[in-house]
């Protein structure tokens, strides 16, 4: 039994918490609130005016991009800021200013937190595996939801900082494995085991390497690690979340690709847009990603 695809995109809002909010937008900007800094960052999606272009100029930090691979430099109003403490509900990290535009997160993915929180809550001790986990918030909001997480990714640095969150946040006695690995690699090994998962999360990024050399092509290679996650749900399985970020990519097109990786598995597969929403009852919304998730 094929699963049913919804017929219409959904957008999720991810508006803002105690530790950030996006304040404000426009000519090719936008302005955050990480904490207690304010931070402005390039956004070509930002047509519009801003609603208050001084506040932009008064920012604790603003990053420079000096090439089309968003790699660049931050500029600092006053001494320059390397790391800060956050939190979303439970799970305390770290941000980050690194060279490529973010802060050692992305929160438009809040509102996929809070979905796979409201998953594991209703499930029994689930096996999880996050593959692409980057500095580990997917990973740990499923663990403090009760879930046994595998969280999965090839840069080292990375997983050592998931790590150093899970202290943070009081998490680091919880059931999480952390495996430095290409995530396919990885994934057609657990084939071969027959292992088995309840909750499948991936967050594959448009291009990137593994620890040992090997190239990660979106496009290229997508369908076929996606097919393999499918592989490994467990006949009571409850989801599969895919999440990208690909100006050539849509809702729709990971929505089709799910469908196919899950063709026998009955279940829902609604799809759409992850967009940051400005304080504000008037506030603009930022369109920032693509997903798909199967759920049973």
């Amino acid at each position: 039994m094929s699963p049913r695809l919804n017929p219409s995109p959904e957008t999720l809002v991810t508006r803002g918490w105690a530790d950030y909010a996006l304040l404000d937008s426009g000519h090719g900007r936008k302005l955050e609130r990480y904490g207690r800094f304010t931070v402005v960052r390039p956004e070509p999606q930002c047509f519009w005016s801003p609603r208050d272009p001084g506040a932009f100029e008064r920012a604790d930090a603003v990053f420079d991009p000096t090439d089309e691979d968003e790699a660049g430099r931050w500029r600092f109003a006053g001494k320059p800021i390397d790391t800060f403490p956050l939190a979303w509900r439970e799970v305390r990290f770290t941000g980050r200013f690194t060279p490529f535009r973010h802060l050692a997160f992305f929160p438009e993915q809040a509102a996929n937190w809070e979905w796979l929180d409201g998953r594991v809550r209703n499930l029994q001790r689930p096996r999880v595996l996050n593959l692409f986990g980057y500095t580990g918030v997917a990973s740990l909001a499923c663990a403090a939801a009760g879930a046994e997480v595998t969280h999965v990714d090839a840069s080292k640095k990375s997983v050592g900082y998931a790590r150093e969150n899970a202290e943070q946040s009081g998490l680091a006695d919880r059931p999480v494995r952390w495996i430095v690995e290409d995530a396919r690699k990885y994934v057609a090994r657990e084939v071969r085991r027959g292992s088995k998962y309840h909750g499948i999360v991936l967050d594959p990024p448009k291009y990137g390497r593994g620890p040992t050399g090997e190239v990660w092509r979106l496009f290229e290679d997508l369908p076929g690690l996606l097919k393999d996650c499918a592989a490994l749900l467990a006949d009571d399985a409850s989801f599969l979340l895919l999440n990208a970020y690909a100006a050539r990519i849509s809702g729709l097109s990971l929505a089709h690709l799910t469908a196919e990786a899950t063709a026998d598995r009955g279940g829902t597969i609604d799809w759409g847009e992850l967009a940051l929403a400005e304080d504000g009852a008037q506030g603009r919304a930022i369109g920032l990603s693509f997903f798909a998730r199967w759920s049973a």
